[in-house]
């Protein structure tokens, strides 16, 4: 053996001789000599197993070796379900987007976002909750107190206008199609100027709520809200959301897309004289009238689902009538059954009238205001009423008259036909679902909108912002997840717009049988959040070491974790 100095290494040789290949492990030694360097062999170690060179190997170089047993994992702390919402979050710019420099404020918001979309809860809990995972201690917020959350929605509320904007240039296109719709929220308390009774599209009759005007681009992506009374009806909010797009956005031609209730024929006339065109549709009572007087004929039918039409009671305008057969058959069959119901519940009456328990055409009249209407059906039915006396009888012309037009609806639009079809007027109109389904998130557990527990106009106004950021953010999450989620990876549009939508035949797979084309389970977002949180950070101490001395490591992902970084392009570690 030799007695020179110097740092030893492993160096490896490989020799092929006809259809092998043999290696060398040799320990060796660089030393110079004349101004030369050369080595020498101090040893073969080629007779170890594989594991054991690969560690002499490593412990040569300079790498130290703990002993296996005698780690100690101080806290795991939920991770994966964090990384992924704040890891979308930020990779898709809403980070600088809420406000470029860094600050305390926009990490709170930050925070509460990610928060409102793991685990939806008050701004008590929601404070309390940041130590539970690591979403504090990734962005330095752990400890805040529900004052500086309510602190941080008033700095959010502030800038809730040049947000909106900024959102607006990144998604509406001038002279592109944009979505408006109202929905309503219930109120808990009374003391907000903002609660109001009203109609209730969350079937709470008798409480108070709040409504709120939804603007999303045409792939559904929200833009903007506005926050109104409870008591506001859906056309009175359409001038303020005009002069939104208009000044705020900066939008000098674009096409609004309401519903008929939200863009009746007054509120047409506001919009054009914004100069903005429109696509909307007619209420019952207008299509009638167009069957009437001859303008809708339904030989038009015959052989297609689909026909444009113009009549001078709507200059300057295109109508698209369609014929939906499924929508027919929906709307006979329910016909029928409420026809029916109504019957039953004026037959009572009757009975009463007939046994003598019920005279006089004043009370008889007051007994059959209470139910006549109860199905709405009370236009199809003739009363004949006296003192001792009540006959019922079904009014069938009327009856067939409606009938008639079942699974017919009219579009009327101001946009010219050759910047938008036809088809591509009915396809622009049935993307208002993708703002209805905007409302449904705001609404479920994944963002938990209701019920709204703040006092203050400003308040309710920016909660309501936080969540249509929230959902902002989760939309783009289930855009990437779609793979792994009881949805359409790629919806397109049915090549016939009047037929109902259908799901791909893959989503409907997914449904049947609940898993994914490798036959792990499918998901849905609120189930794929919760596989996430499993993946965890770990604070390890070495064996003997000093407080100071430990370290953070994330657990190694499953295959399913894995999948989902993969699919939205980020690394659980990089959060």
């Amino acid at each position: 053996m030799s007695t020179r100095g110097g740092a030893v290494h492993v160096a490896t040789t490989r020799r092929h001789y006809k259809d092998r290949v043999y290696e060398t492990h040799l320990l060796r030694r660089s030393y110079r000599e004349g101004g030369k360097v050369k080595t020498e062999t101090v040893g073969n170690i080629s007779h170890l197993p594989p594991e054991l060179i690969e560690l002499v190997r490593r412990g040569l170089a300079g790498e130290r070796f703990l002993p296996a047993s005698g780690f100690e994992i101080r806290r795991s702390v939920p991770h994966g379900h964090v990384a992924a919402v704040l890891g979308t979050l930020r990779a898709i710019g809403l980070e600088h987007l809420i406000e470029p420099r860094h600050s305390r404020e926009r990490d709170l918001v930050v925070g509460m976002l990610v928060a409102r979309l793991i685990a939806p809860a008050s701004k008590l809990a929601t404070a309390r909750g940041f130590g539970a995972t690591t979403l504090g201690a990734t962005l330095g917020i752990t400890g805040a107190s529900e004052d500086d959350l309510y602190g941080a929605l008033d700095w959010l509320g502030a800038r809730q206008d040049r947000i909106e904007a900024r959102l607006a240039a990144r998604h509406l296109v001038p002279s592109g199609l944009v979505y408006y719709d109202l929905s309503s929220s219930y109120f808990e308390g009374s003391h907000c100027p903002l609660a109001h009774l009203g109609y209730s599209r969350d079937g709470k009759k008798g409480t108070l709520q709040i409504e709120y005007g939804l603007l999303t681009d045409p792939e559904g992506r929200p833009v903007a809200v506005a926050v109104v009374p409870g008591n506001t009806g859906d056309p009175a909010t359409v001038p303020a959301t005009l002069e939104t797009l208009r000044t705020r956005f900066g939008l000098e031609r674009i096409v609004l897309v309401g519903d008929r209730g939200m863009l009746t024929s007054a509120r047409i006339e506001t919009v054009r004289a914004a100069g903005f065109d429109w696509i909307s549709a007619l209420r019952g009572p207008a299509i009638r009238t167009l069957a009437q007087d001859g303008a809708l004929q339904l030989g038009l039918f015959d052989e297609r689902n689909l026909a444009e039409i113009s009549h001078p009671d709507f200059p300057g305008e295109r109508l698209v009538v369609c014929r939906n057969p499924a929508l027919a058959a929906e709307r006979a069959r329910k016909r029928i059954e409420l026809l029916a119901a109504t019957e039953a519940v004026l037959g009572k009456v009757v009975a009463r009238v007939e046994a003598g328990s019920l005279r006089g055409a004043a009370r008889i009249g007051l007994a059959l205001g209470r139910v006549v209407d109860r199905f709405k059906m009370a236009k199809h039915f003739e009363l004949d009423i006296a003192d001792d006396h009540l006959a019922i009888s079904r009014r069938t012309e009327a009856i067939a008259a409606e009938a008639a037009l079942d699974g017919i609806y009219v579009l009327r639009t101001s946009v010219p036909a050759e910047r938008l079809d036809a088809p591509d007027v009915v396809r622009g109109y049935k993307r208002l679902s993708r703002v209805e389904r905007a409302f449904r998130g705001f609404k479920a557990a994944d963002l938990a909108i209701r019920p709204i527990r703040h006092w203050t106009e400003d308040r309710v106004r920016s909660h309501v912002f936080l969540c249509l950021l929230a959902y902002y953010v989760g939309w783009h999450l289930e855009r990437a997840w779609a793979p792994l989620l009881f949805r359409d990876e790629e919806p397109a549009d049915l090549p016939d717009p009047v037929a109902p939508a259908r799901r791909s035949e893959a989503a409907l797979v997914k449904v049947r049988t609940h898993t994914l084309a490798d036959g792990t389970p499918a998901h849905s977002f609120r189930t794929l959040l919760a596989e996430l949180v499993t993946l965890t950070r770990n604070l390890v101490l070495p064996p003997g070491a000093p407080d100071e001395a430990a370290f953070e490591i994330t657990a190694t992902p499953t295959p399913l974790q894995a999948r989902a970084f993969e699919l939205l392009g980020l690394s659980p570690a990089g959060t």
